[in-house]
């Protein structure tokens, strides 16, 4: 391995720094967005029995925003009850909105590594060529082993390149497609909680 590495050239070094922060953000991201974390079930359901019960107080919308990412969106709705149903839509949207940037975190640095590694990887084939022209012009095709040498600079590069970038861009798409099916969830659990909490619908139970 550390043969490659040394094969490959200093272009290696930021290939294996991507391939490494890729690492770290798609494991990360993965379990930041487990969905029974990010939108736990039956939540608006425990909401709809303590305002029956008369029991949503400063101290339970603390600890429903602290819960999860829906919990902090729908205490933002909760804590405007006495407001109209607009201002309650207004204070759930806004709060969705930074809810929703945090569930993005990392995200386009993952979509970045993704599309910068290929083109560290053509890099490093560019400079291996040149070598391999360079040592064609001053020595002529006579050395065969510095020309294999330039030559596996830039295969090696290029290979580790694609193998940087294709699973980067394979997580990138499945936690950006996992972030927007949890953004359609956690408004659809948003806008049941303000219809139920101003009678214009009934709680399924």
């Amino acid at each position: 391995m550390w043969e490659l590495i040394q094969a490959g050239g200093w272009l290696m070094l930021p290939i294996l720094l991507c391939s490494v922060l890729a690492l770290a953000i798609a494991l990360e991201r993965l379990w930041r967005l487990r969905p029974a974390k990010v939108a736990p079930p039956n939540l608006v359901a425990q909401i709809v029995h303590l305002h029956k019960r008369q029991r949503i107080d400063a101290e339970a919308i603390a600890a429903l925003k602290e819960s999860s990412p829906l919990g902090r969106i729908l205490a933002a709705g909760v804590a405007n009850l006495r407001h109209s149903r607009e201002v309650m839509k207004e204070a759930i949207e806004e709060t969705g909105r930074h809810v929703v940037h945090e569930l993005e975190r990392y995200l386009n640095t993952l979509g970045t590594i993704a599309a910068i590694s290929p083109l560290l990887g053509l890099l490093g084939t560019v400079v291996g060529m040149i070598k391999v022209f360079d040592v064609i012009t001053s020595q002529g095709v006579g050395n065969a082993e510095v020309l294999a040498g330039g030559i596996s600079e830039a295969l090696i590069t290029t290979a580790a390149g694609l193998a940087v970038a294709i699973p980067s861009l394979i997580f990138y798409r499945y936690l950006r497609g996992r972030v927007d099916a949890l953004v359609v969830t956690m408004e659809q659990e948003a806008i049941r909680l303000v219809e139920i909490l101003h009678g214009e619908r009934e709680l399924e139970e």
